[in-house]
């Protein structure tokens, strides 16, 4: 369903176009209005606009340099211009700098119907082609290097993907056959002189890097290269003989390891350090022989520069040990919180609180919850101790939990706590906002009550506030300025003597013949005849 904007200085061929032509009946969910070429330039800023009806000549900017602008700036608007016979030529000069249609001046409701329809068919055909199924592939071949990377670096920063999840990534992004498969790691640090390139410089080294690398370890090993947070190159290697012999497998990964270091010596005159981890299976072995490599380099080469080692099963072993997977996988705790995501961050709570197994891992655990708790309530303008209330006196006295379920039974009280002061403060904020939109149209019915008006009052965007209103109310805002005009309209005319043009004039109608024409439609009477029936 697509949504129009329609443009004219003159008020009330806007409104009546606006509100008495079915526009649905040509796939028009919503409409928005302009008086003037600027205006619909804002409106456009703060909606997404698929179709602009405009008229030529307004003053300011005319309809043509207002289409001229649309198709510089909105590619996918399309502009349907209505013109009268005097600017004809400018019509059809106009439709040749991307103007999709233009109509004569009155156009009756099936032309203009007919038109948005015909406009909304060709939108849906530019927008089939955008993502149809061979641009999509297209595309996908284009970037898979850098889809496989991304997948792979968030896999080494603990994200995790259901089974089937993942086997439909790899086969998506057409990556080597790893799945289940024996593996190992291979870590590359690039030093010197790559740690003064500029960022583009970079990139293109590691390109260089990664070509360099499926070069020589083709065709004994298929690789599956991408970048960690440290910036590190991580390349996992399956080799393509299963069940070969282990120790001729890491001689022949040193070796080739040995020659992808002098490749970077000789050709991109650069040094680098390259760590080779023992074999695992993945997935299930990945996270643990990352930590152990980075473990390694950490601990044993720091910043000693240009070396090659295999990893120990030993280093490997002291990462497993220590590691709390679920405390700092992806999205993290705090990212879960931030995002409202309320029961994710309980199941991954429990699961934190399974693997804990010493005091200090209840600390490290305890931590890291209290920290993520703080951070919420500080990027929500808060401040913890009143959001939790009593329970933040366990955060100021230590440690006070001696085993994880006590651990876990604080932090699922606190996460709901959380959780319930979310849910009110956003059932308070909708409720003001219903309200602020209902004072201001109320208060301004003889004015510009549109949706873009009344985004400008709340300082909001208006597919936000539309959405909101319509959800918290059940009706649309155009749905409820339009019934609270005609509510107002039969006040009037039961209730005062005013002429039919000056109650027009006070519901923002410029014409009277508009306010009779929408008011009939609405009551069945014209504004006259239901003073005459209902009046005293």
């Amino acid at each position: 369903m697509a949504q129009l904007l329609i443009v004219d200085d003159e008020r009330h061929i806007t409104d009546r176009l606006s509100e008495l032509v079915p526009w649905s009946e040509s796939g028009i969910k919503g409409v928005h209005k302009a008086y003037s070429a600027e205006e619909a330039l804002d409106v456009m800023e703060a909606c997404t606009i698929d179709i602009v009806l405009t008229d030529i000549r307004m003053p300011g900017m005319s309809g043509l340099e207002l289409s001229e602008q649309i198709r510089r700036r909105w590619r996918k608007t399309k502009c349907i211009l209505l013109s009268g016979h005097a600017e004809f030529e400018y019509a059809k000069e106009a439709i040749r700098h991307g103007a999709v249609s233009y109509l004569l001046k009155p156009a009756k409701d099936e032309e203009l119907l007919a038109a948005v329809a015909q406009v909304r068919t060709e939108l849906e055909e530019e927008w089939r082609e955008i993502i149809s199924q061979e641009r999509i592939a297209q595309a996908m071949r284009e970037n898979l290097p850098q889809m496989r990377g991304n997948l792979l670096g968030e896999l080494l920063l603990g994200k995790r993907y259901a089974a089937a999840e993942l086997r439909d990534k790899m086969t998506m992004l057409s990556v080597p056959g790893f799945y289940e498969q024996g593996f190992a790691l291979m870590l590359v640090r690039l030093e010197q002189p790559f740690h003064n390139y500029d960022p583009h410089s970079l990139a293109l080294v590691e390109y260089a890097v990664g070509n360099m690398a499926e070069e020589l370890f083709q065709p004994d090993c298929e690789l599956w290269h991408g970048k960690d947070v440290h910036q590190y190159l991580v390349f996992l290697i399956t080799h393509k003989e299963e069940n070969g012999d282990c120790a001729e497998l890491y001689r022949m990964l040193e070796n080739k390891a040995g020659q992808l270091k002098d490749a970077i010596h000789t050709f991109l005159r650069g040094s680098a350090t390259i760590l080779i981890s023992r074999t695992g299976v993945f997935p299930a072995d990945l996270a643990t022989m990352y930590d152990g490599t980075l473990s390694t380099l950490r601990k044993r080469i720091g910043d000693v520069s240009d070396l090659i080692m295999t990893v120990s099963d030993a280093a490997i072993g002291e990462s497993e040990t220590c590691s709390l997977s679920s405390l700092y996988e992806l999205p993290s705790l705090s990212h879960l919180l931030e995002a409202g995501q309320w029961q994710q961050a309980e199941q991954r709570l429990k699961s934190i609180a399974a693997e804990l197994q010493t005091e200090e891992q209840l600390l490290e655990a305890y931590f890291v919850i209290a920290s993520a708790a703080s951070s919420y309530a500080h990027k929500s303008g808060q401040r913890l101790s009143d959001l939790i209330g009593p329970g933040y006196e366990k955060l100021t006295v230590g440690l006070p939990f001696r085993n994880a379920q006590q651990l876990l039974d604080w932090s699922l009280e606190l996460l709901g706590r959380l959780s319930s002061e979310a849910e009110s403060e956003k059932q308070d904020s909708r409720a003001k906002l219903i309200a602020d939109v209902r004072q201001f149209v109320e208060q301004h019915l003889d004015e510009d009550v549109s949706l873009t008006a009344i985004a400008r009052h709340v300082y909001l965007h208006p597919v936000y506030i539309s959405k909101i209103y319509k959800l918290e109310t059940g009706e649309n805002i155009t749905e409820y300025v339009y019934r609270i005009r005609m509510e107002k309209a039969a006040r009037l005319l039961l209730d005062t003597s005013d002429k039919i043009y000056e109650i027009a004039a006070r519901l923002g109608y410029q014409r009277a013949h508009s306010f009779i024409h929408v008011f009939k439609k609405h009551t069945g009477l014209t504004p006259q005849e239901y003073r005459d029936k209902y009046g005293s």
